[in-house]
C-alpha cells in the first residue's frame, strides 16, 4: 500500500510540472522593434522556451516553457541584462501566453 501511495504522490508531482508555465518580466531599454527582436533571438536560444511575447508599450517580455521545463529567473536576468536591459521584476504564473497576449493586444486599444 505504501509504494502504490508514493507512485500516486510521483505521478502527481510529474502532472503538477508538465504543464507549460508562463514567465513575465517588467524590463527597461526596450525602445524599439530592433530590441525587441534581439530579446526574441536571446530567449529563444533557452531549450526550455516555447513561445514568448514582447511589447514595447508594457515593457513587458512573457516567456512560455515547454512542458516539464525551466527557465531560472537568474538566468533570464543574466541573458537580459548582459544584452542591455534592466530586468525590474520577474514573475511566474500559470496563466497562458495566450492570455498574456491578449492583455498586450488590449492595451494597444
Amino acid at each position: 500500500m505504501k509504494k502504490i501511495t508514493q507512485r500516486v504522490c510521483f505521478l502527481a508531482l510529474l502532472a503538477a510540472n508538465a504543464h507549460a508555465a508562463t514567465i513575465e518580466m517588467d524590463v527597461n531599454g526596450l525602445v524599439c522593434a530592433f530590441c525587441a527582436q534581439g530579446i526574441e533571438k536571446k530567449l529563444r536560444t533557452f531549450e526550455a522556451t516555447d513561445d514568448l511575447v514582447v511589447s514595447l508599450e508594457r515593457r513587458l517580455v512573457a516567456v512560455s516553457t515547454k512542458p516539464g521545463q525551466d527557465i531560472g529567473d537568474e538566468a533570464l536576468r543574466t541573458a537580459l541584462t548582459d544584452a542591455g536591459y534592466t530586468v525590474k521584476a520577474i514573475r511566474r504564473s500559470d496563466e497562458p501566453l495566450s492570455a498574456v497576449r491578449e492583455r498586450v493586444q488590449a492595451s494597444r486599444k
